[in-house]
């Protein structure tokens, strides 16, 4: 009786179904002029209906298809993660599927639908990319596949793979890619390799010259004894204090490309915490509101990385004005110690920077200040694009306007020997990376 019932619950028709049953009750029309139509549409609509049953028949019996979702541990926001699909037909004629995977509610994605033709007795792999835009618990729900055999008539629906959870951690997957482009002698995605203005690191050794070494550092002397160029190797200062400190008030929840800022600066804090640490420097984290909310003293190692992580992933804005007088007094007490403090935060209008500027200075005081903001882009394009009317006139003056204030905003930091990055979000990680080993190379840390 419950296989019965499951039968009847799975089945449905394919839209061809409807298409020949249209062709025979209009042959069937036709009988009511012609006789012999008649009886043609009669033995027509006989011979469908076996037809359509053999099909249901097949698809019951005749073999079934299993699958299995394989999903990550968790997922990298604002990237594309991959998902799995394991596939295993038993039919031994060739079918087509419709695979619908219910998707968290997050993607607000309702047409997600792969069509595929599976050969008899094939196991398959199948894949497919979500790329999520915010942090949290993403929930899966079923997965559906719809099978039809070659004569497509009718359909039968399995289901698969009950509710599960994944939750989207901050980006690690950027993480690792930076982490390799920082150490190696490429130049790709835009990490570039600094030329070092001095020496006040310690000598380590004497290796082979390598394309990308500082030609000033040839060793005369042992590239006459070994008959090939050596260059003197030294070691970099390390173990010093590195902050990154992320505004969460709510000129940081502005959205770009679905992702607000305070999320493209949690995924850059995390590659370069995580290029800082590599870099045998001592990394840490706080965020700051109203209130300070969270605090990390610099260190390293995986685990320290690991603490850096679970703490970015349970940053939320409150939608508050930032209160940079109190984060003043928070580092004056609790960083004692001369410190790079990188400063992700977004001032839309300079007035905004002057009234936050004596708090910046007296931090700047003591340590090496990095202020970060980010550049509108879409006032960019404005910026650039050709007048056609009065009113784009005024869009382009006003768009103008905003991009004097963040290049005199540059100017203004600079006054007062405070450091400042301009970058578009989708390139801060890189940005942030080039100005921090731009500094070590320099020996400012």
């Amino acid at each position: 009786m419950t296989q019965i019932k499951n039968f009847f619950n799975s089945i449905f028709f394919h839209p061809n179904f409807y298409k020949i049953w249209a062709v025979v009750i209009f042959i069937i029309f036709l009988g009511y002029w012609f006789s012999l139509m008649f009886v043609i549409g009669k033995y027509v609509f006989i011979f469908f209906v076996l037809l359509t049953l053999l099909d249901f028949v097949y698809l019951w019996r005749g073999g079934t298809i299993q699958a299995k979702r394989q999903l990550p541990e968790k997922l990298s926001n604002g990237d594309e993660n991959i998902i799995k699909i394991h596939l295993k037909s038993t039919y031994h004629l060739p079918v087509s599927l419709n695979l619908i995977d219910e998707l968290p509610e997050q993607f607000q994605k309702r047409d997600f639908n792969l069509k595929l033709n599976i050969n008899p007795n094939e196991e398959r792999l199948q894949k497919y990319s979500l790329k999520p835009v915010k942090r949290g618990v993403y929930e899966f729900g079923k997965l559906n596949i719809f099978t039809y055999s070659p004569l497509k008539l009718a359909g039968i629906r399995r289901q698969f793979s009950a509710h599960k959870q994944v939750k989207v951690y901050p980006s690690f997957i950027q993480m690792r890619k930076y982490e390799l482009l920082a150490f190696s002698n490429k130049t790709n995605f835009g990490i570039k390799k600094v030329r070092r203005l001095g020496h006040t690191m310690e000598f380590e050794q004497i290796k082979v010259y390598n394309q990308g070494d500082d030609y000033r550092t040839i060793n005369w002397k042992s590239t006459a004894k070994y008959q090939k160029l050596m260059v003197n190797q030294y070691q970099d200062e390390n173990s010093q204090n590195i902050y990154s400190l992320i505004d969460m008030g709510r000129q940081m929840a502005l959205p770009f490309n679905q992702m607000t800022l305070l999320d493209f600066a949690i995924n850059a804090t995390l590659s370069f915490s995580n290029v800082a640490m590599k870099k045998k420097d001592k990394a840490g984290l706080l965020a700051f509101e109203r209130q300070i909310q969270n605090f990390i003293k610099p260190d390293n190692g995986r685990q320290h990385l690991q603490q850096i992580f679970e703490h970015l992933y349970n940053l939320k804005t409150g939608f508050y004005e930032t209160d940079y007088e109190r984060l003043y007094r928070f580092v004056r007490h609790k960083i004692p110690t001369r410190s790079l403090l990188m400063i992700y935060t977004n001032f839309e209008h300079i007035n905004s920077l002057r009234r936050q500027l004596p708090y910046l200075k007296k931090i700047a005081r003591k340590h090496l200040v990095v202020v970060i903001i980010f550049k509108n882009t879409e006032l960019q394009q404005v910026v650039h694009q050709e007048i056609q009317d009065t009113r784009q006139l005024y869009h382009k003056i006003v768009a103008q306007d905003f991009d004097w204030q963040k290049r005199m905003m540059l100017k203004e930091l600079a006054l007062h020997n405070i450091h400042a990055v301009l970058t578009a979000p989708e390139q801060l990680t890189t940005s942030v990376i080039n100005k921090y080993l731009h500094l070590k190379a320099r020996g400012l840390i």
